[in-house]
């Protein structure tokens, strides 16, 4: 899976550091109910279950630590629990939690990315978390990236997307509806590329290219009412054939607004430096911009339906063994769900807030609004366990094409081979 990746982003304004369907327009809307323990823990932080006695163990990285602890110490005059905020290396935490909690000897609570859920709602490790009445106050594909089979399993905070990326200088600030339009007004500044995109090299990059795909009407699975991922690989067809022929027209034997020759380091200079008007990329790549007059918007649509792409949610796990579910439901909820705990988060951390009200109060700086606007297009990236068999055979698929492959035949042929993989 994409590697959730962190930078500093600094336009002289805000600062943002991000980390990785059939569309992101019928996410779910509220959390739904978990068992009737959980239900009792989200309540008011002045009913929260006595903890005189109790321990509260959480996980977190560096990034995080402060922020939880000034919240752990407000949970603790409230309850007279005791908390114990416990730092690991962040790439270490998945599997951490799924190799100790079966033990007794993992937290009650770990910070984690979404994509994680798959499998550790497969290894039992996971309880579910009801968030009440405050599902409204969630960017509602932070709740969907969270939910598994119908069930809410973290509290989100954090979200992380792709988005256009235009020079004003060169194109001026109108943001293109459409690829043709992009194209058009990319050619017609006079830069050396009207667009340029990575796709990793010859390796192929299904992440960064996913908005235009899902504008095919081609999502990598299908999603069910309740907006989680089931197994049915939904871009095969002649949706999916149509966005291969698409990648191929515009690829290397035919127009070459896409490029097998360009990675994530010839991409950013490419843009930075006035060579091409547009790009794709996500919040990580803004410091590698400084000094260009850029402006931040939802990604155009290529085939005529709202470009999706991926979006990345970072939250809180419940351990399945914790001895105080109770009190680990009361903390997520009524400490680190509220305005308060989620401020904290951001001002220790600053990524894309999940809720909705830290979001208003920071869209004031534009780079951050166009990143928050292209996530509400945009579709939680699969967090079901078949998602790791994708990549491989996904990437390769693009790239070949890109470079001139013929497209319907690669395509199949890669959906083929897909499917065989998650039949085993």
């Amino acid at each position: 899976m994409r590697k959730l990746l962190q930078a500093s982003l600094a336009l002289g304004t805000a600062a943002l550091i991000a980390g990785c369907s059939g569309g992101g327009t019928s996410p779910a809307t509220s959390a739904p109910a978990a068992s009737e323990a959980a239900t009792s823990a989200a309540t008011s932080s002045s009913a929260a279950p006595a903890g005189e006695g109790a321990t509260l163990t959480i996980w977190t990285d560096a990034e995080r630590e402060e922020a939880i602890k000034g919240q752990a110490e407000r949970f603790e005059e409230a309850t007279g629990a005791d908390v114990e905020v416990v730092q690991k290396n962040f790439e270490d935490l998945r599997n951490d939690f799924i190799a100790q909690v079966p033990t007794g000897e993992g937290p009650d609570i770990t910070v984690g990315a979404h994509d994680w859920l798959g499998a550790l709602v497969t290894a039992g490790v996971v309880d579910t978390v009801d968030v009440g009445d405050m599902a409204a106050e969630f960017e509602p594909v932070a709740l969907e990236a969270m939910t598994y089979d119908g069930q809410l399993y973290a509290l989100p905070y954090s979200l992380e997307t792709v988005a256009l990326i235009q020079n004003v200088d060169l194109v001026g600030d109108k943001a293109p509806a459409t690829w043709d339009e992009m194209i058009q007004m990319g050619e017609a500044s006079g830069a050396e590329r009207p667009f340029v995109i990575n796709t990793n090299g010859e390796t192929g990059d299904g992440y960064t290219m996913y908005g235009f795909q899902t504008s095919f009407g081609a999502p990598v699975f299908v999603q069910d009412e309740s907006g989680s991922y089931t197994s049915e690989v939904g871009m095969a067809g002649e949706k999916g054939q149509a966005f291969a022929q698409w990648l191929y027209d515009n690829g290397m034997k035919g127009k070459g607004y896409l490029s097998t020759t360009v990675d994530y380091d010839i991409n950013n200079e490419l843009f930075s430096t006035g060579k091409a008007a547009f790009t794709v990329q996500g919040p990580w790549a803004i410091p590698s911009y400084e000094g260009v007059n850029l402006k931040v918007s939802p990604i155009p649509s290529a085939g005529g339906e709202p470009a999706g792409p991926f979006v990345g949610v970072q939250g809180f796990y419940l351990s399945s063994q914790s001895e105080n579910p109770l009190l680990a439901q009361d903390f997520l909820v009524n400490y680190l769900g509220t305005e308060e705990g989620q401020q904290a988060l951001y001002d220790a951390d600053p990524r894309l807030p999940a809720l909705t009200a830290i979001g208003d109060e920071v869209k004031s700086d534009p780079v951050i609004a166009g990143f928050l606007e292209s996530s509400k297009n945009g579709v939680p990236m699969p967090n079901i366990p078949e998602m790791g068999a994708v990549w491989d055979f996904w990437n390769a698929a693009e790239s070949q094409i890109i470079a001139g492959a013929e497209p319907v035949g690669t395509w199949d042929t890669m959906i083929t081979n897909l499917q065989a993989e998650l039949d085993k």
